[in-house]
């Protein structure tokens, strides 16, 4: 990953620039007007930055992207990435501009000139996010953005604007790693060890073992990693940085180490990307990273449920009946609707114990969302429609997709059972959605709830704007967003 402690602030030297090594980047308006550090590199690359931005290419370059000219006369550095940015750029362009510096570099020192830009916390947003690179079981290291200079005309004033992005950032990294790490180093224990780590930052971090989910009835958890030798869990993450009276805000995760789909076996192909199933919980633990690193003033607890749904004679088969720790009796028609198991119980362990304000479920729970949605948008599902709003709010500010999706009694209905109080499944028509209406049974009535499906964009197989391929963080930057707009006490 990359290493955030590795981009700096500093005031603007320009008689630095000669001897610079790396990499430089400078910021050009669409209408070329040259900052005093963009004239003094025109100058020592005799008119290269000049010529560069009289060429064809310039006019068709977007704004927000980058040209690069590739070892200059009159510099030490092997190139200058000239970014055409206006001035007074939006908050999105310019994140989408750190990005593009982010891939201009690689793993290459770069400093970035950013005289008078505005939105320079948000440039450094998108560097950090772009610049991120998993290359932990790599024998060569040189996937991550390596060290970055921002000079700016008032450094002390942009890292302080800077910082609380950054900590974001710190979350969406820790998520990515979480998600892109092998089942046979996450396992369900290494997964319950990390998030022990977050009591460095200030969260309260439980561990409840088999045994105590036994006796608290969450069968329906249990029966998904029976099959397993992996022990299964739940970590419950508490941060009280909001009043000590005010309810919080719980976060709710699936995390599935690895899913072979149990007795009803997943397909060979494409299994090995089932590492990413516990994407759900990643988020909510990026989450948790986030707010005690910016210190927010909320409450909020996340709960994840770490299991391994594995085939094998102790596995939970098609056709058994569990009971859930509400009560209420489930036949596992399929055993690869498993994550559903283990949220339905954790949900209502949290409303039971922690009394929460609201709540919001993430998984990366069914093929059908991707049918549906692709992998530009999670599907969104609501009963309550001012929390629906603010997330979609939130999540658009972010630029992480987010798609409304319907619940009602139909698809409920599809969920009968001739043997138990409901089936796991609703049967291939509208999956996604049937996989929501189990969970809304998990719901008390007067708590305003949203399940995140996010089965298509916690983990991609091409380079996005703000995320290298793989694991992309999605819901760390929205969910925040969410906590700061409508949970969070403002001083």
């Amino acid at each position: 990953m990359a290493d955030l402690r590795a981009l700096t602030f500093a005031p603007v030297d320009l008689d630095a620039l000669p001897t610079t090594q790396g990499r430089i980047a400078v910021c050009v308006t669409p209408d070329l007007k040259l900052s005093a550090g963009a004239r003094r590199l025109n100058r020592l690359t005799k008119g290269a930055l000049a010529r560069a931005t009289a060429s064809e290419g310039w006019d068709k370059l977007s704004e927000g992207k980058v040209m690069s000219v590739a070892w200059p006369a009159g510099l030490e550095v092997e190139a200058v990435d000239i970014l055409k940015l206006p001035r007074r750029p939006a908050p999105d362009l310019a994140r989408k501009a750190g990005a593009a510096l982010a891939v201009a570099a690689g793993a290459a020192q770069m400093t970035v000139l950013v005289e008078g830009t505005t939105r320079a916390e948000e440039l450094a947003l998108g560097l950090v996010l772009r610049g991120y690179g998993f290359d932990d079981h790599k024998t060569k290291k040189a996937d991550a953005l390596g060290a970055a200079v921002l000079m700016c005309a008032k450094p002390d004033e942009v890292e302080a604007a800077a910082l609380p992005r950054l900590a974001v950032a710190e979350g969406v990294h820790f998520t990515r790693d979480l998600v892109n790490e092998p089942a046979n180093v996450l396992t369900t224990t290494e997964f319950a060890a990390r998030l022990e780590g977050l009591r460095d930052l200030g969260v309260e971090v439980e561990i409840l073992e088999e045994d105590a989910l036994e006796k608290l009835g969450m069968r329906a958890l249990l029966c998904v990693g029976q099959g397993s030798d992996s022990p299964s869990k739940v970590a419950i993450m508490r941060w009280k940085g909001g009043a000590k009276d005010a309810a919080p805000l719980a976060l709710i995760g699936k995390g599935v180490v690895f899913d072979t789909g149990g007795i009803s076996l997943k397909p060979a192909a494409g299994m090995e990307d089932m590492t990413m199933d516990m994407g759900g919980a990643g988020v909510v633990a990026g989450v948790m990273h986030a707010v005690a690193k910016r210190k927010a003033q909320a409450n909020i607890v996340g709960m994840v449920g770490l299991v391994e749904n594995m085939p094998s004679g102790s596995a939970v088969r098609p056709g058994d009946v569990v009971a859930s720790m509400k009560g209420d009796t489930i036949e596992v028609v399929n055993t690869d609707a498993e994550g559903r198991l283990v949220l339905c119980d954790i949900m209502w362990h949290a409303q039971e114990t922690e009394k929460p304000a609201a709540m919001i479920d993430l998984a990366t729970l069914t093929g059908a969302c991707i049918i549906a949605l692709g992998h530009e948008n999670a599907a969104v599902y609501a009963n309550d429609e001012p929390l629906a709003r603010a997330f979609l709010k939130a999540a658009e500010t972010e630029q992480e997709g987010a798609w409304r999706m319907p619940l009602g009694q139909a698809y409920d209905d599809l969920l009968k059972s001739p043997v138990a109080d409901m089936k796991n499944i609703g049967g291939r028509a509208a999956g996604s959605v049937t996989a929501a209406q189990f969970l809304k049974r998990f719901v008390k009535d007067d708590l305003p709830w949203i399940h995140l499906d996010i089965a298509g964009v916690a983990h991609v197989a091409r380079d996005l704007d703000l995320s290298p391929k793989g694991a992309t963080g999605w819901g760390v930057r929205a969910l925040d967003r969410l906590i700061s707009d409508m949970f969070e006490t403002k001083a």
